[in-house]
């Protein structure tokens, strides 16, 4: 049988660099799609097409949407500064409607290129607060896949994956890291500069941080 193809969505992070991972050692060969959304760490992009390419995707595209014209968003709207300390509640950091529109991208492109997966690295454990990171926004989207497109009306089955949904950033990084990931080449940082250093203060930064300490392995990251 024909290997199967998926569309990865391909932030530059080690979550989503995790994923691309797990996906290709399930059998699947991999198109990654990177999405610039107007966000202020845009250098994110650079890392996303590095790991691509170091992990043997079959293509990568990057495809744009202007969420900064939306703001509302410390990643998005230079106005709002992106915290450095945990607050409760949903985060300034969060960006309305992000990964559905990244979803709604890596759909339209799965369905012209024939592939019927898409991976996401969305995680419900440590996601920050994000509504969009949950169970139920990925079984919802699924169903609206199935429905509101021409393969799905003709009997094809889209399936999205999100195999970190579960687990701890600790697990995430100890199973990258046996699949041969080079945490080196990603970045997390929401404030990382143009030479990919990442600020070590940011919410993002310190969740890397403390899972990289929990899985007891050397944090590769080059903070500023």
């Amino acid at each position: 049988m024909a290997q199967p193809t998926a569309i990865v969505l391909l932030s530059g992070g080690l979550d989503s660099a995790t994923v691309l991972a797990l996906a290709q050692e399930q059998g699947y060969a991999c198109r990654t799609l990177a999405v610039g959304y107007g966000q202020r760490h845009a250098v994110e992009l650079v890392a996303a097409a590095r790991v691509s390419g170091a992990l043997g995707a079959l293509e990568h595209r990057v495809m744009h949407v202007d969420l900064a014209g939306i703001g509302g968003s410390a990643l998005t709207d230079a106005r709002i500064a992106v915290p450095e300390l945990a607050s409760p509640g949903i985060p300034v950091t969060y960006v309305p409607a992000r990964n559905t529109l990244m979803l709604s991208l890596a759909l339209g492109w799965a369905e012209v290129s024939g592939a019927r997966d898409i991976f996401i690295g969305v995680n419900a454990v440590d996601y920050s607060g994000y509504p969009d990171c949950r169970p139920e926004f990925i079984a919802a989207f699924q169903r609206l896949a199935n429905l509101a497109t021409k393969a799905g009306v003709e009997g094809v089955h889209f399936r999205i994956h999100t195999p970190l949904i579960n687990w701890s950033k600790a697990r995430i990084i100890s199973e990258g890291t046996r699949l041969g990931v080079n945490y080196a080449q990603t970045v997390s940082c929401y404030q990382a500069t143009a030479d990919l250093a990442a600020c070590g203060r940011c919410d993002s930064c310190r969740l890397r941080r403390e899972g990289f300490l929990a899985a007891q392995i050397q944090d590769p990251t080059r903070y500023a």
